[in-house]
């Protein structure tokens, strides 16, 4: 039910004119991918510079709270314009994407991501007063930060591997990958 709903709505979406639009646009397209990969950048780089603050690796001489302010407006910055055009990206090809083992497995390790940022918040904002200036911080700060890293090593290997067609529809008769892929629901041509 859900899988015919996910292909419902991106085959409305492709047939969208602004779908089209960006997508059949050489500008627009390039501007697009060019400015998520971009703001990946930004964000990614103030992220590995507080994770790495967090697991006792690097400026370990500098309270972690400051490094986490520091870099916490251009990482979020970042962030937003990576989210708006990834959704702007996603639109251009709904269909393509839907049917991507790489994009679910991003959104899933991106939805897990999420979770990890927020209890990580929570628990630096509710903590940080008792270790700030340690070297190396509580031992379930460094997970947060540790896990924050792996989850977004794999979300941008995702995204790089969602441009090759190894798994697009039509391409392959798994039982186990037509399901995962929602190929399973694409009407055959």
């Amino acid at each position: 039910m859900f899988e015919k709903w996910v292909a419902d709505f991106a085959n409305w979406l492709a047939a969208t004119d602004w779908s089209v639009g960006m997508h059949e646009s050489f500008y627009l397209w390039n501007w697009l991918e060019s400015t998520h990969v971009l703001s990946l950048m930004i964000s990614l780089g103030m992220l590995a510079v507080i994770d790495l603050r967090m697991l006792g690796l690097w400026m370990t001489d500098v309270p972690a709270s400051k490094v986490a302010a520091r870099m916490g407006t251009p990482m979020f910055i970042g962030f937003s314009i990576m989210v708006i055009t990834g959704i702007l990206v996603f639109t251009a090809i709904p269909v393509r994407y839907t049917h991507s083992i790489w994009f679910r497995i991003k959104f899933i390790l991106l939805f897990v991501a999420a979770i990890n940022a927020f209890l990580f918040n929570r628990h630096m904002h509710r903590s940080v007063a008792t270790w700030d200036t340690d070297k190396v911080p509580p031992r379930r700060t460094r997970i947060g930060a540790g896990l924050s890293l792996v989850l977004w090593v794999g979300i941008v290997v995702c995204g790089r591997f969602i441009a090759y067609d190894w798994y697009d529809c039509g391409k392959f008769t798994n039982a186990a990958l037509l399901w995962a892929t929602g190929c399973a629901y694409v009407p055959a041509n």
